[in-house]
């Protein structure tokens, strides 16, 4: 009941930050996490943990706070919180795309991850006494002993479910946000102030958030990670409300928290014994949001949007590789091979990340940027196919049917997600990939029979025409040339196909659908076949890229496909530039681990991924082409410029005409030069 009861107070926040701003918060649990640590360092020592890197870590602000000292404080510091992030990151973005909503959410969830780390590290600090706020002591009910804060927990739930739903129906103050949810310009006309309702609705969700995992922890810990994806059970939870009931959002949240609970207690009793050993007991409770959110959003969703249905504002067109595009793949080959025979070995392995990382990047940008559609699982899907290669050559497989064996294996995974989730479309369907994402990761890929648990599986090595392509030499921590070499061609290969896709007649239709699902059905293109052909083709690049991470090292762990690690593929291809396969590139050049910060000091960038969060709040704004596309974006301007220097030039006339049709040539022959 606890845990639902967090769950159901963690939706009640998702439907407020709905209801006010038209936004999916992925990071409403992992900002609550923040505030809940916040809380119990204040609590035990009277330090105001500040939320922004580069100003001090921590102020003291009184020596010996008392309880209800700390819970005025919390309140404050939430609520203060939830109008920052208002302000800062979601306001700008009302009217922008859903991908740009989406990848500013993401940001924030990377930025809250990454301060988390920083600011209350789990090795080497000081040990923090959490003072439980609610009572915990035993209670019966019916000759069960249950913990007290669980029921309070759940009377509170309830009671602030009532309130919100109250006061949505029958106060002014819920009747402007539903006015001003509808249109902002029309809520101005009658004189309403629309961002200052979204701003209190903000920090009312933030506030809901701090307390709920503040509440929670004397019952589940505390973790960064962990507790950070409960954002996705409160998203089942919301969505059964339709993101705008209170009442079904506490209700759906309260059931999914207790069966949870059920399924729980029910596989660790011994008459549960026939439960297979492969299967982990933690990962059945990850099925239950699964099989909500789809349940949800597949009985609300249509195959195409309705006539009346608001469409999205259509993004830019995906640059088209020029007729040159072969040498793009050849250039990439050729650094690899080069790379391979100069670098050192520790270059050679932030050459090989940065390689292996670029076809997982290729999966993205064929979902995302080509077909629209923003899938959070790919990682999972590359740590499938990783496995499955591990257990492919050790049934004496040989390279490279044991790549193209892990590779079908997560095709046709990712063909089933795109089967369950054909009706689905932007942000719906990126919560339904977030939650596949999590099933997976903890059911799946933590299964001691796929992954051999916590510890691994040693990797394979492979081997062509009795050429042996292994990483490491034996005995030493190195990367062979040889190795790098067969993963720079298949990188190569890659990025061919993906290139001559974006060309191709199928490539078309995926930018068809991006751009509008219902004019594409209109001019003769098979939307659901076509969805499932992209979700198919980016799976298979993701099951490469997961091959080429299980042959790279010696020992495969689950760890290195975490959820989070999906979440920062996202975020780096957007920020190299999602719509073209370069941008995979350069998100690869920057990951951390990659070449840039092996040619660096080694050690990376310090908190990378915050800056990274910040980074993506910042192109969800002003750059939402991603790095690339700035780059385009001025090299069309200079274009024009030089155009209109020489029409102004003395004695131009014709010429100046003849002048500025070469020069129009020109940019769009450079045009094509950069999209190959």
């Amino acid at each position: 009941m606890g845990g639902g009861a967090v769950v159901a107070a963690l939706g009640l926040g998702l439907v407020l930050t709905n209801r006010a701003s038209n936004v999916i918060n992925f990071a409403h649990a992992a900002t609550g996490t923040f505030l809940a640590y916040a809380y119990f360092e204040f609590r035990d020592r009277g330090d105001l943990v500040l939320p922004v890197l580069g100003l001090p870590d921590r102020i003291r602000i009184i020596p010996t706070p008392t309880i209800g000292t700390a819970i005025v404080v919390l309140a404050l510091y939430a609520a203060a919180l939830g109008v920052v992030i208002h302000l800062l990151v979601f306001r700008p973005l009302r009217s922008a795309s859903v991908l740009a909503r989406i990848v500013a959410s993401l940001g924030l969830f990377l930025y809250f991850q990454e301060l988390i780390r920083n600011r209350f590290p789990t090795a080497g600090a000081a040990v923090i006494t959490r003072f439980p706020v609610l009572p915990d002591g035993p209670v019966e009910i019916l000759g069960v002993g249950v913990s007290a804060n669980r029921l309070w927990l759940a009377l509170v739930v309830v009671v602030v479910a009532a309130a919100l739903a109250a006061t949505f129906r029958w106060t002014r103050f819920g009747l402007v946000t539903r006015a001003s949810a509808e249109s902002d310009k029309g809520a101005l006309l009658i004189g309403l102030r629309p961002d200052l309702v979204a701003a209190a609705n903000w920090a009312l969700a933030t506030v809901l958030a701090g307390f709920a995992v503040v509440l929670i922890e004397p019952i589940a810990g505390l973790d960064g990670a962990t507790t950070s994806l409960l954002v996705v059970p409160a998203l089942a939870a919301a969505l059964v409300g339709r993101l705008t009931s209170f009442a079904w959002t506490a209700a759906a949240g309260l059931g999914i928290g207790v069966v949870q609970s059920l399924i729980l207690g029910w596989t660790v009793q011994p008459e549960a014994d026939w439960l297979p050993d492969w299967l982990p007991a933690a990962g059945l409770q990850q099925v239950i949001p699964v099989v909500v959110i789809l349940a949800a959003l597949t009985l609300r969703g249509d195959v195409l949007p309705g006539r009346g249905a608001i469409v999205d504002r259509a993004p830019k067109p995906a640059p088209t590789p020029g007729r040159w595009w072969p040498i793009g793949p050849v250039v990439l080959a050729t650094v690899g091979v080069l790379g391979a025979l100069v670098l050192d070995a520790g270059d050679r392995r932030g050459l090989v990340v940065s390689l292996a990382f670029s076809v997982l990047g290729l999966s993205v940008v064929v979902i995302c940027g080509y077909a629209g559609r923003i899938s959070l699982a790919q990682l999972a899907l590359a740590g499938i196919s990783g496995f499955t290669v591990v257990h492919v050559a050790d049934g004496s497989v040989p390279f490279p049917f044991d790549l193209l064996a892990g590779a079908l294996v997560a095709t046709a995974v990712g063909v089933a997600i795109g089967a369950a989730t054909s009706r689905l479309r932007g942000m719906t369907f990126a919560v339904a990939t977030l939650a596949i994402a999590v099933a997976l990761e903890q059911l799946v890929l933590a299964s001691p029979w796929l992954s051999g648990g916590a510890a691994g599986l040693t990797a394979p090595r492979p081997s062509l025409f009795g050429i042996d392509l292994g990483a490491q030499s034996s005995g030493v921590d190195d990367v062979r040339p040889a190795f790098v070499v067969m993963v720079a061609v298949v990188v190569a290969l890659c990025f061919a196909g993906v290139l001559a896709l974006r060309r191709s007649e199928l490539g078309l239709r995926w930018l068809a659908l991006r751009a509008n699902e219902r004019a594409a059905a209109a001019g003769g293109v098979d939307v659901g076949r076509a969805r499932l052909v992209a979700f198919g083709v980016s799976a298979a690049l993701a099951g490469v890229s997961g091959a080429l991470s299980a042959y790279s090292t010696s020992t495969l762990s689950p760890a290195s496909f975490t959820v989070f690690g999906s979440l920062v593929v996202v975020a780096l291809v957007f920020l190299g530039g999602v719509s073209t396969a370069w941008g995979a590139v350069v998100a690869a050049l920057i990951v951390q681990g990659g070449l840039l910060t092996s040619l660096g000091s080694g050690d990376g960038v310090p908190h990378l991924y915050a800056w990274a969060g910040v980074a993506l709040v910042l192109a969800a704004n002003f750059a939402p082409e991603g790095i690339l596309g700035l780059a385009r974006a001025a090299r069309d301007r200079f274009g024009r410029a030089r155009s209109t220097d020489g029409a102004d030039a003395p004695g131009g006339g014709g010429g100046a005409g003849r002048g500025a049709s070469r020069g129009d040539g020109a940019t769009a022959a450079a045009g094509a030069g950069s999209a190959s």
